[in-house]
């Protein structure tokens, strides 16, 4: 069996930028990567991690997941069309209240958010069905499953890719395609009610798991296990919204003081890369 052609999106950058690295730098050389990305011109930071595998098993093309006709063309572009995994990566966030964002900017969210992996799917699934192969991989959010105070329109596109995904796994079964959800996470932590801490690796580093069945979704920080439980174990959905109100509104102190233990450790940690 030849190498896999793996198309992935939102490669200018972070999560996008690792994952098509780590598949191009597979040494069992399993992967034909095409990178891609909206804006060719931040393409800089990707070839220089692709190093030698530049033109050889990674290649990068633009695409823009918000217009049906990049997409196509970028397709089109590709030998008999052939896509063996689509992971679909790019994606844009939104923080704050509600009453603070634009209605066309919550549309733009969902236009790449949601609607960029919907016309992904349109374009690439049919060729899936009739090659009775494929495998469609969603970076997601753990926001897609538990909301967040200030991440509401975020979280809803996230969500609304959760029910999509978790519906569209039934018919790719069918036509022995497969659908894996993963959930790559940003920590990011309300602090004094009105400001955010966010808290980012500088470095995104990526572990290959190959297999035959993988799950429908893999979760890749467990401590995020707690909170995603508490949902399964109250079907009213008061429990985390409890939780949550309690961390953040009465519990500030202990909150703060682990987002200030968090920021030490994660300094050290840049340091000791450096």
């Amino acid at each position: 069996m030849g190498a896999r052609k793996v198309l992935v999106t939102g490669c200018s950058s972070g999560i996008g930028l690792a994952v098509a690295v780590r598949l191009a730098k597979d040494e069992l050389r399993r992967f034909k990567v095409v990178a891609t990305m909206r804006d060719l011109d931040r393409r800089e930071a990707l070839e220089k991690a692709a190093g030698e595998t530049l033109n050889r098993s990674l290649e990068i093309r633009q695409l823009d997941a918000t217009c049906e006709d990049s997409i196509r063309e970028c397709v089109n572009s590709l030998s008999d069309r052939r896509v063996d995994v689509l992971v679909n990566n790019a994606g844009v966030g939104m923080i704050g209240s509600l009453e603070c964002q634009s209605v066309s900017d919550m549309q733009e969210l969902f236009s790449t958010n949601f609607f960029g992996l919907v016309r992904l799917v349109k374009e690439l699934l049919p060729d899936m069905k009739q090659r009775q192969s494929g495998h469609i991989v969603v970076m997601s959010s753990v926001l897609g499953f538990q909301g967040l105070l200030f991440n509401d329109v975020y979280a809803a596109s996230k969500f609304a890719v959760e029910g999509f995904c978790e519906s569209l796994a039934v018919q790719a079964m069918k036509f022995n395609c497969l659908n894996t959800f993963v959930f790559f996470e940003t920590v990011v932590i309300l602090k004094l009610l009105t400001m955010y801490s966010m808290l980012m690796m500088h470095k995104h580093s990526c572990i290959l798991i190959v297999s035959k069945n993988p799950p429908f979704r893999h979760q890749t920080n467990r401590l995020y296990v707690p909170l995603t439980a508490m949902k399964h174990a109250d079907p009213t959905g008061q429990l985390p919204i409890d939780a949550f109100y309690k961390m953040i509104f009465q519990h500030d102190r202990m909150l703060n003081a682990t987002l200030s233990i968090l920021r030490i450790l994660h300094r050290r940690m840049g340091h000791g890369a450096a």
